[in-house]
């Protein structure tokens, strides 16, 4: 597919009014954007700070614990299945204001919580807000921005959204200095360490409703969505609202398009209806693929699970826990800087171009990264028997000696043993490492003990905190190889190849997969489509994350980098042959485009 034609007329330019209210009202719209990103990344990056300190003091088993934190998605999948049909009936500002609101009530209830079902309640309400906030306001801002400020304006979502990830991990530090000091303070008072641990998630989760309630402020100072209020036959009220952010002739040509597309004439009444149409003609069908594709590729490159498990792939390496925790704040700056560049480009190189310089920059550094671990991965060797014997009495633990004496063929070379391991509770497989070369003689000895956790109990009416060893059964090893560990330089060659792998991932689909999703939906089905699409992104993000550590664990972490540029090279064929061009093109433009319509 080649780029979408347009009209020779000089107002189909999009144009911005040179009046100052006219570029204020912009820049306040791209703010909201921004601000709903970043309350969706604290919304999602919250709870791994508070979960240190909540599951102490609300009494929850293991079970529970994970049902509460994993319902958020849970949440985010039901809300982006309505959220949709919902902006479609309620309006997509109303819409806005009931997410920062449902954000915001979640919040205070978990705040206020004081047993397991209250908290659960609040995190269901914060998946649902966080499901709401990542459809409805991508969607608002596709439809009100001018086509010249579309690109900037929804790429504000994606880099508010990555900062809101670093603000959640920000706040987590805070509160974790704040509880030291209190337990320190409380000099072993017990009433007084359950306050601090008490007080701790409880103001983690109460400093994220401040960007909360500015959200809600924002969205209801905000215009409602022309394109919703035009769809209502309120045109007047669209066309006055379209005022506010372009020339009058630029407004003017809009609403024209909008009759266009409607059916209407000139002066308003029904000539040619399209909303009786088959959803399955080449107009709906193509364009609805095509985003789907791009959403589910997305996440298929490996994006979330590459930044999740970035310290264990590095170690993996031969790199020190250190070392790999300071080779990944590097990637998590380049994220936040390159995102930004590509927020400022997408205007003006296209959706197209950086997609597909994207992706292909994808598909060398992880096809770069596999051939690396392969190369030392393929010499390893297999020593599940040896291992498992070292599984003590009661089935609970494992200790190995890291030495030559689990596979001789290896000797007086720098080794790593690798162990896949579950408990018979367990549904995810864990990888523990240890290297025979460790500068520690304890750190050449591979350790795996059940975990133990810290919770408070009344005994006698007074706190007493206790320590738990958790039960998951007996422990069952999956996988045991033994082999020469990656030389030092190439530790920094796959830090070099994540890095670059990160400034691809933000140059392209991190700035363009939002505005793919709004862009290329028509009209009709803008709201639901993007609401399927949404639950299609989340369920790959899950097997991505479900799939990791098996593949991982027992092929090898080249394995599951090949695997990601195979879907890469999907998204890459989808970007550089059938999507087309949308810069600078009205919604009704690239609608046209899909309909078969050239403009003259």
């Amino acid at each position: 597919m080649a780029n979408i034609t347009t009209s020779n007329n000089p107002d189909s330019t999009p144009a911005v009014d040179g009046h100052g209210s006219s570029n204020n009202y912009l820049y306040f719209m791209i703010l909201v954007a921004g601000m709903g990103g970043l309350l969706a990344g604290i919304d999602y990056g919250i709870i791994a700070g508070a979960l240190l300190y909540l599951d102490k003091t609300i009494p929850m088993t293991l079970a529970q614990e994970g049902f509460m934190v994993s319902i958020y998605v849970f949440g985010g999948v039901i809300a982006s299945l309505f959220a949709g049909t919902l902006a479609d009936l309620l309006g997509r500002k109303k819409m806005m204001i009931i997410g920062g609101v449902m954000f915001v009530a979640s919040i205070l209830l978990i705040f206020i919580s004081s047993g397991y079902t209250s908290l659960l309640t609040g995190r269901i309400l914060m998946g649902l807000s966080g499901g709401v906030i990542c459809v409805v306001v991508p969607l608002y801002m596709a439809e009100c921005l001018p086509a010249n400020f579309r690109g900037r304006g929804t790429s504000a979502f994606q880099l508010l959204m990555t900062l809101g990830f670093v603000l959640a991990a920000f706040i987590a530090t805070h509160f974790a200095d704040v509880h030291e000091a209190a337990v320190k303070a409380a000099a072993g008072n017990p009433d007084l360490v359950f306050a601090a641990d008490d007080s701790a998630w409880r103001h983690i989760f109460l400093t994220a409703c401040v960007p909360g309630i500015l959200f809600t402020l924002a969205a209801l100072m905000v215009k409602e969505s022309p394109r919703w209020l035009f769809r209502r036959n309120r045109a007047d009220e669209a066309k006055t609202i379209l005022l506010f952010s372009r020339s009058p002739a630029q407004a003017g040509l809009e609403i024209r398009e909008m009759q266009e597309r409607s059916g209407q004439s000139a002066d308003g009444q029904k000539t040619v209806s399209s909303a009786g149409d088959s959803l399955l003609q080449r107009k709906y069908v193509v364009p609805f693929v095509i985003a789907c594709v791009v959403l589910a590729c997305t996440q298929a490159t490996g994006i979330n699970s590459i930044l999740s498990y970035a310290a264990k792939i590095l170690q993996g390496t031969g790199l020190s826990a250190k070392q790999a925790a300071f080779n990944l704040q590097i990637i998590t700056g380049i994220n936040c800087v390159v995102t930004l560049a590509g927020a400022l480009l997408v205007d003006k190189l296209g959706r197209k171009i950086l997609l597909t310089i994207g992706t292909g920059g994808i598909i060398l550094c992880l096809t770069a990264g596999g051939m690396l671990f392969n190369s030392f991965e393929s010499k390893r060797v297999g020593v599940l028997e040896h291992v498992r014997q070292g599984i003590s009495a009661d089935g609970h633990n494992l200790t190995v000696k890291v030495d030559a004496s689990l596979a001789p063929g290896i000797t007086d070379v720098p080794s790593q043993l690798s162990v896949t391991y579950k408990y018979e509770q367990e549904t995810k497989p864990h990888i523990a490492s240890a290297f025979s070369n460790a500068a520690e003689e304890t750190d050449r000895v591979l350790k795996v003990e059940p975990e133990s956790e810290k919770k408070w109990a009344t005994i006698d009416g007074k706190k007493v905190e206790q320590v738990r060893v958790k039960d998951l059964g007996k422990l069952e090893i999956l996988r045991a190889s033994y082999g020469p560990i990656a030389s030092p330089d190439l530790g920094k060659w796959v830090t070099v190849i994540l890095c670059a792998f990160i400034a691809f991932f933000a140059l392209g689909p991190g700035v363009c997969v939002w505005l793919a999703l709004t862009e290329l939906m028509p009209t009709r089905i803008r709201s639901t489509g993007m609401g399927v699409a949404m639950v299609l992104n989340n369920g790959v993000q899950f097997l991505s994350a479900l799939f990791f550590p098996i593949v991982v664990g027992t092929q090898g972490f080249h394995v599951m980098f090949f695997i990601w540029a195979g879907c890469t090279v999907i998204y890459f064929a989808t970007a550089a042959f059938f999507m087309p061009e949308t810069k600078g093109k009205t919604l009704e433009e690239i609608e046209d485009y899909f309909d078969g319509k050239k403009k003259a």
